[in-house]
């Protein structure tokens, strides 16, 4: 079935990108995601996602909490939102 289906995209020139599970991720084309470190007790899980532009050390970090905090980092450090502009 998969391959009939890899086979009908081709056809109609559909590319469909490289996926393949991982013992702690998947791989999705050129990106490679994968959890680096959690805690169930505390609630919180640390994913990487490398690509060949984001290639160091687990490449881009995300750490989530249970809450739903969200804090990116990469090599220069955390991502930061850009600073509102106020109204007045």
């Amino acid at each position: 079935m998969r391959l009939l289906l890899k086979f009908a995209l081709q056809r109609e020139r559909i590319i469909v990108p490289h996926y393949k599970e991982t013992e702690y991720g998947f791989e999705y084309g050129s990106a490679k995601v994968e959890r680096l470190f959690s805690n169930e007790k505390k609630g919180w899980v640390t994913l990487g996602i490398e690509t060949p532009k984001h290639t160091y050390s687990g490449g881009v970090q995300v750490y989530v909490t249970k809450t739903g905090k969200v804090r990116i980092f990469d090599e220069r450090g955390e991502w930061t939102p850009p600073a509102t502009k106020r109204r007045g």
